[in-house]
């Protein structure tokens, strides 16, 4: 996998002050996307063991509240494994910190059906998650007063009561990030 860039201290994508991994390759294609460039899974840096350590740094600080995966497209099959390394190591060190990721696929419908690769891969990338931005960005939608999404079809989903309940439970911001936040 390659990713095209990492930011330490991004407020955009997510609650309080996170990280966030844009990783490389993206089959949706969007139009209006506001990452192209991330479209092409060979642009940008390699992603390796020394950039899973630079992101466990990256959320040291207690001021960090989590990681956001975005893209190109995180749930692409051949991105899921490295970052199912990258989370699990995360959790490991760090089980307070929040995860979030956005996804053009849909939770119930792509992500859940089982399709998208290797399922134990899925399932364990889904089991680290607290909430995915879910649905492609469609610029007839488009709506910038919305939180943390591009366009009136992505949805917040709560993913760990979602996967208990067997339905879409959507996040709410008087919830927080689950992580204390209210």
């Amino acid at each position: 996998m390659n990713y095209a860039t990492i930011k330490n201290c991004d407020i955009a994508n997510g609650p309080g002050v996170r990280v966030s991994l844009f990783v490389s390759g993206c089959t949706h294609r969007c139009p209006g996307c506001f990452n192209e460039v991330a479209w092409d899974f060979n642009y940008g840096e390699p992603f390796t063991h020394d950039t899973i350590d630079s992101i466990l740094e990256m959320l040291k600080p207690a001021y960090i509240r989590g990681l956001t995966l975005l893209g190109g497209e995180p749930f692409e099959p051949q991105n899921q494994p490295a970052i199912v390394d990258l989370l699990r190591q995360i959790k490991a060190k760090y089980p307070e910190k929040s995860i979030w990721a956005f996804s053009g696929y849909l939770f119930d419908r792509d992500i859940l059906s089982g399709r998208l690769g290797d399922w134990e891969i899925t399932k364990e990338f889904l089991s680290y998650l607290d909430v995915l931005v879910d649905g492609p960005f469609i610029m007839s939608k488009k709506n910038l007063s919305l939180r943390f999404r591009g366009s009136e079809n992505q949805r917040l989903i709560d993913v760990p009561a979602s996967l208990a309940s067997g339905s879409i439970v959507l996040w709410q911001d008087w919830q927080g990030d689950r992580k204390g936040m209210k």
